[in-house]
């Protein structure tokens, strides 16, 4: 069997690349192991967790109005089960969806897993009816879309379904009394949400000396005072793990930090400490394709690694580990197969936490900024001044730029609020274009809206703000 173009792996990078190449008339052929198109993404990652953040969003918005707005609920009664099937329901209507939009593009879909005989041939592995007697499969091109999988430290590789990564937590099997999450970032904080709001005690561990280490410590400021909240003031930061143990039914965990040297047991426990590029096992040294100590694929700004014959785009291909990042280099190495000379010049690629406030950032962060000795100036807006925030009751938000003191282009943007995932796209699109602040704040946005405060930190930039005051900046 032989195909111009395979795509290994069918998550959003993978997937993409193959419907992208199949619209430019390529004959293309993909691989995946799993019997459904998604990849970790859609099957066990971004679009099951959102699903269940909207379950936890609303119950705690229901929680609001009868703490705030004198509306009263009875409490809820959650039917696992109900909730379950509905998460899955979303997943099987969109890899569903995967599934038709391949055929109408006549993209060959082989469920098997490929491994690189060489660098033009795949061995697949699997009961597949298409796969050829000899298992092999030739190619001339190669996209590699093989994603990441949850990283677990070895110590804590226990028999027990106890311990959990983020696929385990994801199935909801329970709501377990008392959960602790290792890991402060985007997966810990999401799952550790919808576990409170269903009703469990969550607590949280974080080596590092804050949540979310690689955002900006202001928009994260408004996050922790909401999870204290919701988890009770059970966040451990600068604190370590020492062990865990299965022991009458939990977990036993020893800590070992200022904030917490103790052991403790805990019904479930989430690890969730970042995530690993699969990329061992997949005969890559068979090919010149070169991996990182990190088992991240080298390639270059059109995607193209060291083999001529093979491309790798989304988690395999390096950080950050975004499916909106691999559907992008997908358009890349697609661009390059088809002949056209196209290479990665995005500036900024979006980062969304969607807890409770949601943490959006784009472009250039403070952190950043001081570490690469970057001249830039701050324009914050608080979300106090907004009449639409005010108007929800969630005046916690805030909406900041970074902006190039000499040209006053916006260099970075970063939020904390309601829908701030939503919103960070405007600033997108702002840092692409090499806008100046001057270009948001004489666009007209609509009122009452958060998205007012892109503007208003525009004009709070430059003294102009109508909500607040602020001296007027002097320009040479």
């Amino acid at each position: 069997m032989h195909a111009p173009v395979v795509v290994l792996g069918g998550g959003p990078g993978g997937y993409a690349a193959a419907f992208m190449a199949a619209d430019q008339g390529l004959d293309v052929t993909l691989v995946e192991m799993e019997s459904r198109l998604g990849g970790t993404c859609l099957l066990r990652g971004c679009i099951p967790s959102k699903a269940l953040l909207h379950v936890a969003n609303v119950m705690s918005e229901v929680e609001e109005l009868t703490n705030d707005w004198g509306v009263a609920y009875n409490e809820p009664a959650i039917d696992l089960d109900k909730v379950r099937a509905r998460k899955d329901k979303v997943i099987s209507t969109l890899s569903g969806g995967l599934s038709q939009l391949a055929k109408r593009r006549n993209v060959n879909v082989i469920t098997a897993r490929g491994t690189f005989e060489n660098s033009t041939t795949l061995l697949l592995e699997g009961d597949d009816d298409s796969i050829p007697e000899d298992r092999r499969l030739t190619f001339d091109k190669c996209v590699l879309a093989t994603g990441s999988s949850p990283a677990m430290p070895g110590p804590w590789k226990l028999d027990s379904d106890r311990v959990m990564d983020s696929t385990g937590a994801l199935t909801l099997a329970d709501i377990p009394k008392t959960m602790l999450v290792i890991g402060g970032g985007y997966i810990g904080l999401e799952m550790g949400t919808v576990y409170a709001n269903l009703g469990t005690d969550v607590s949280v561990v974080e080596f590092a000396d804050g949540l979310v280490p690689m955002a900006d410590r202001d928009i994260i400021k408004p996050l922790r005072k909401k999870l204290d909240q919701l988890f009770g003031e059970r966040i451990y930061t600068n604190t370590k793990v020492g062990s865990l143990t299965v022991t009458d039914d939990q977990v036993e965990v020893t800590f070992e930090g200022p904030a917490l040297y103790d052991t403790r047991r805990y019904d479930r426990v989430l690890v969730s400490v970042g995530r690993r590029p699969n990329s061992a096992n997949l005969g890559l040294e068979n090919t010149q394709v070169k991996v990182t100590d990190r088992g991240f694929v080298e390639c270059d700004k059109r995607q193209l690694t060291a083999d001529p014959h093979i491309y790798a785009i989304g988690d395999i291909a390096g950080d950050p580990m975004l499916a909106h990042k691999a559907t992008h280099e997908a358009k890349v190495a697609v661009a390059n197969i088809a002949g056209h000379d196209e290479v990665w010049d995005h500036i900024c690629i979006p980062a969304v936490m969607f807890t409770d406030p949601e943490i959006a950032w784009a472009g250039l962060t403070e952190n950043d900024a001081q570490a690469n000795n970057v001249a830039y100036e701050v324009a914050s807006y608080p979300w106090a001044a907004s009449g639409r925030a005010q108007a929800l009751g969630r005046t916690e938000g805030l909406t900041k730029l970074l902006v190039d003191p000499e040209t006053s282009r916006v260099l970075g943007c970063g939020m904390v609020g309601p829908g701030a995932g939503e919103l960070i796209a405007e600033a997108v699109l702002a840092i692409e274009m090499g806008c100046e602040v001057e270009d948001i704040t004489e666009s007209i946005h609509p009122h009452p809206t958060l998205s007012e405060t892109v503007m208003n930190a525009g004009e709070i930039y430059y003294g102009t703000a109508v909500e607040m005051y602020k001296p007027k900046k002097k320009r040479g």
